[in-house]
């Protein structure tokens, strides 16, 4: 077993041996939650793609927490949003299944809120 692992469990799309190795890797992909902090709260992204990855890492911060999911979103620009915010995942899959197929023109604003126990979480809207 290595210290580090990150594994595809699902995409949206078909991915190419190259893009399999470019979303597993994370060095260069933007972190939510700070990206929307930098940006008076709130960010549109036009959507491409998206994966889902497990990561197993035994260097993890909070001891009990060595497998975790990292959700990542692909702009159309090229840009990577990376979070493991399940709100915004569960919020981004809904919207994703209702638009995925559609003619529309869309794009997704991701933002944060207060929940009532006064912690952010992210979510997201269809714009």
């Amino acid at each position: 077993m290595t210290n580090y692992s990150v594994k595809v469990v699902e995409s949206s799309k078909e991915l190419t041996k190259k893009e399999t190795v470019m979303f597993k890797d994370l060095s260069d992909a933007i972190i939510l939650s700070e990206f929307i902090d930098e940006h008076d709260g709130a960010i549109i992204i036009d959507v491409e793609a998206y994966v889902e990855l497990a990561i197993h890492n035994e260097k993890a911060k909070d001891e009990q927490n060595k497998d975790y999911t990292n959700y990542v979103v692909v702009d159309k620009n090229g840009t990577r949003y990376y979070t493991g915010s399940e709100s915004f995942w569960s919020s981004f899959m809904n919207i994703w299944n209702e638009m995925n197929d559609s003619t529309e023109e869309w794009s997704l604003k991701v933002y944060k809120k207060q929940s009532k126990g006064k912690k952010d979480f992210i979510t997201c809207s269809v714009m």
